[in-house]
């Protein structure tokens, strides 16, 4: 693979985010590297060469979605609170503008789990991760059992309300939930 110890050529970099804005509109689950390269501008050569297999693409596809989840995780030096930050969250993973990344990150959560070994691998373990790190720093005593098993509440919460906002497109429903379980 072209990819240096500098990170990607720029073609591998242009294809990748090329590929990438392909995989939000069409997921994964069906991906065929002959009309992907058509779509991007490539042939299916160039990519087998730039990500060495189906696989390699997959994962390179799979931390760019990821690189778009951790830029909001760090755009906080000390987060303000807990529900703070859960609100926030909801704001971010709601927005109509997101729902080709959140339904790919739900497509690639899934095939994590079911295909642990595949180019999935470790993908949803890695998020939810990522997203308890970040609640964990909101909290006054993020080492206590309590606030373990809260910060785990609200993660799962804002998972479910995803899922169901993805599945029925019904905003204002699932933000009143949200709204009403940060309440308590």
């Amino acid at each position: 693979m072209p990819t240096t110890k500098e990170g990607p050529s720029a073609r591998e970099q242009e294809l990748l985010e090329r590929a990438y804005a392909y995989s939000l509109t069409h997921g994964l689950a069906d991906l065929s590297l002959r009309p992907l390269a058509t779509a991007i501008g490539s042939s299916p050569r160039v990519l087998l060469f730039l990500f060495g297999s189906k696989d390699g693409l997959i994962r390179a596809l799979l931390a760019r979605a990821r690189a778009d989840e951790l830029e909001l995780l760090q755009r906080y030096d000390v987060p303000p609170g807990l529900t703070v930050i859960a609100r926030e969250l909801w704001t971010w993973l709601a927005a109509p503008e997101r729902r080709p990344l959140m339904t790919f990150w739900v497509e690639a959560y899934g095939r994590s789990l079911v295909a642990p070994d595949g180019p999935w691998a470790d993908f949803a373990r890695s998020t939810v991760d990522d997203w308890l790190e970040l609640l964990k720093a909101s909290q006054p005593d993020p080492g206590s059992a309590k606030a373990e098993a809260r910060r785990t509440a609200v993660l799962a919460m804002l998972r479910g309300a995803l899922i169901d906002l993805l599945a029925t497109g019904d905003l204002k429903r699932t933000t009143a939930a949200v709204e009403d379980y940060l309440a308590d």
